[in-house]
This record gives structure tokens, C-alpha cells and sequence, in this order.
């Protein structure tokens, strides 16, 4: 409590995200349970892009170490952010997601913060990946490849990033044959307007392909507030949550 009996806004934004965790951590394990999965099977991503880096410092007390952004800009002053000690941790202790489309040009920047990249869809891409990510372990700022999930096209939107499920194979042998990248699955989002079952049950299909070429890619990243329990019936291992966890955006995304 602050003075005169007023609500902390700091304690008041933790409870918020405290009630608002809990119910997103219920819907995964009932999802888990309707689709006979084991809850630890699921891993919820807290989406924290556009928030500030104090959500990410209250979520960290209360037990989340993963976090997805989607602008290296703000990434990057996040990941900075968290690196002056402080009494939650710092950057050691976290593990951060890139989930938005990534251009080339920023590869090099955020291959020394990202622990897995969500948005790989394009062998040009991967090789500016990987050579940003050669480059930070030899200059001691990470010590294990950078993880990459291929994101998977949905639909024929090329705005919208995704590689085509007949070129994921290549990409994925692309990916396995660099030194700086581990393949770890794919990632998808459904088409706006999409059917969710349909869209999950296709990407369910190209991960089951892959998995015959490239045992270790095991993730699947699919799911978010609105369609969840949709991705994991279908076998997502990764749920990326935004709204449902840290309620609406304070900014835009302009």
C-alpha cells in the first residue's frame, strides 16, 4: 500500500496478471485433459510485446522465465533492461522467444538475446540466423545454438510470413545443416477468418512429415487467447498468449 491507504499500482498490476495467469495455466491443463495429454506437455509463452518491461520483472515473480516479443527494438531494451541486477534475476534466468517476423538486416541483433525464433520461413533468412548466432558464441555472449521453429504458411498471404508446407522439408535440412541453428519444430497461425481445427489438423499433418526426417523437431508452436484449446487437441507444445494473459495492448503496434 502506498499513502493515505491507496492501492499500490505496482502490487495491483501483479494480482491483475497473478488471476489473469491462473486462468490461462486452468484452460491449458483442461485442454490438456480433453485431449488425454499430459499438462506438462504444454508450455505457455506469455506474450509480453508492447508491455512494459515491469510486467515482465511481475510475471517473473511469479514464475515464468519465457517470454515472446516481436520487435527486436523493443526486445532488445527489454533483454538490456534485464541485465542490471536486481533483486528478481536477470537475463541468465530468462529465456526469450522471438515470435514475430524477422528481417534479415536484424538477424544479427537478435541472435545474441533469442533463445528460439518462432518466424524462420526462408533459407536467406536462416543464413543470416545462423551467422549471427556463429558470431555471438564466439564472441562468449551465448553458448548453445539459436533454437528455430520454421513457421508454416496457412494460407497464400505473403504478409503474413510463412514458408510453403511443399518447401518446408528443404528449409528444414537447410536449418539442420547449420552449425548456429538447432531445428525445433514449426510454428503456424491460422488465416484471419480460419476455421481453427482444420488449420491445426493441416499443420498437425506437416509436423507429423517432418518429424519423419527430423526426429528432434519435436515443438509445435500453435495457439493463442482465442484458439488454444483448438492447437492443443491438435498437439501444440507451445501456446503463445498475449491478451488472455496481460489483458488489452497499452499501445499500438504502429
Amino acid at each position: 500500500m502506498s499513502s493515505a491507504g491507496a492501492v499500490d499500482p505496482v502490487d495491483a498490476r501483479t494480482a491483475q496478471l497473478a488471476t489473469n495467469l491462473a486462468a490461462v495455466l486452468q484452460r491449458i491443463d483442461l485442454a490438456c485433459v480433453a485431449a488425454g495429454r499430459d499438462p506438462s506437455s504444454v508450455r505457455l509463452l506469455p506474450v509480453t510485446k508492447f508491455f512494459p518491461v515491469e510486467d515482465v520483472r511481475a510475471l517473473y515473480r511469479l514464475g515464468r522465465r519465457e517470454f515472446g516479443e516481436s520487435r527486436e527494438q523493443e526486445a532488445t531494451a527489454k533483454v538490456a533492461d534485464l541485465r542490471v541486477p536486481s533483486s528478481d534475476g536477470g537475463l541468465d534466468a530468462v529465456r526469450w522467444h522471438m515470435i514475430g517476423r524477422m528481417q534479415r538486416n536484424k538477424a544479427k541483433v537478435i541472435a545474441r538475446w533469442a533463445h528460439t525464433v518462432h518466424s524462420v520461413d526462408s533459407e536467406r533468412l536462416a543464413t543470416a540466423l545462423d551467422t549471427g548466432s556463429r558470431a555471438a558464441i564466439d564472441a562468449g555472449i551465448r553458448v548453445e545454438p539459436v533454437e528455430v521453429m520454421l513457421q508454416v504458411s496457412l494460407d497464400d498471404d505473403p504478409s503474413r510470413g510463412g514458408v510453403a508446407p511443399a518447401d518446408v522439408a528443404r528449409l528444414a535440412d537447410h536449418v539442420a545443416r547449420s552449425p548456429g541453428l538447432r531445428l525445433s519444430g514449426l510454428m503456424a497461425i491460422p488465416p484471419l477468418g480460419a476455421e481453427s481445427d482444420a488449420a491445426f489438423a493441416k499443420l498437425a499433418t506437416w509436423h507429423t512429415r517432418l518429424l519423419v526426417e527430423h526426429p528432434e523437431a519435436r515443438e509445435l508452436s500453435a495457439g493463442m487467447s482465442t484458439d488454444m484449446e483448438s492447437a492443443i487437441e491438435h498437439g501444440s507444445t507451445c501456446v503463445r498468449v498475449g491478451t488472455a494473459l496481460m489483458g488489452a495492448r497499452p499501445i499500438t503496434s504502429a
